[in-house]
């Protein structure tokens, strides 16, 4: 009985026949250096995961985030807010020295400052004593337990002062008056700073 192979090239045919030198035919007629095709059967069904993944993940990072943002926002920690101060605790006739530096953080003059801050607490006036200047404060901004003022200079006899600047007050911690920083830039552009204790 003849074999599956011998059958496929006719080898049963030719048993008498003498050798031939052509090469008998093959199933691989041809070798090839490059892999075969990948099936793109299942390729739709990846991408379609892939997508879906990604689009879960994107949802559950917007939904907590947004239930972040929403905790931090709705219930702000005692820690970050601080205590509130009412405006009335700025109210009244303050003086104190200050001690003023440059952007160096070079020591460059002590002076005396005379604040009154009206009821409500929305406006004010200022005399540097020292300096012989004088000028209007004006609430700029808030928060629980500071105030910031845009001070306004009304008197310079000797040209000594800024036209504007910026006294940011909050209370003292011993509770006993106001620490102060006025803050200004010089005709020459030079960053000063202020700071001291007005009681």
């Amino acid at each position: 009985m003849d074999t599956a192979a011998e059958l496929e090239s006719g080898a049963g045919d030719r048993r008498d026949a003498p050798a031939s030198s052509v090469t008998p035919a093959h199933p691989v007629q041809q070798l090839s250096l490059w892999p075969p095709p990948r099936s793109t059967r299942h390729s739709g069904k990846r991408r379609r995961q892939i997508t879906l993944l990604a689009a879960a993940a994107a949802a559950v990072l917007l939904v907590g985030g947004g239930a972040a943002a929403w905790a931090v926002l709705a219930e702000p920690g005692e820690e970050e807010s601080g205590p509130s101060v009412p405006a009335e605790a700025f109210v009244g006739a303050w003086s104190g020295e200050m001690s003023q530096v440059d952007t160096d953080g070079e020591h460059v003059a002590d002076w005396h400052a005379e604040v009154r801050i009206e009821e409500g607490a929305e406006r004010g006036s200022t005399a540097w004593t020292t300096f012989s200047c004088s000028g209007t404060l004006v609430l700029s901004a808030g928060d629980n337990d500071r105030r910031v003022y845009a001070y306004t200079e009304t008197a310079d006899p000797e040209d000594r002062c800024v036209d504007e600047a910026e006294l940011t007050v909050w209370s003292a911690a011993d509770g006993g008056g106001l620490r102060a920083e006025w803050s200004s830039i010089t005709r020459e552009g030079t960053r000063m700073i202020s700071t001291g204790d007005l009681g």
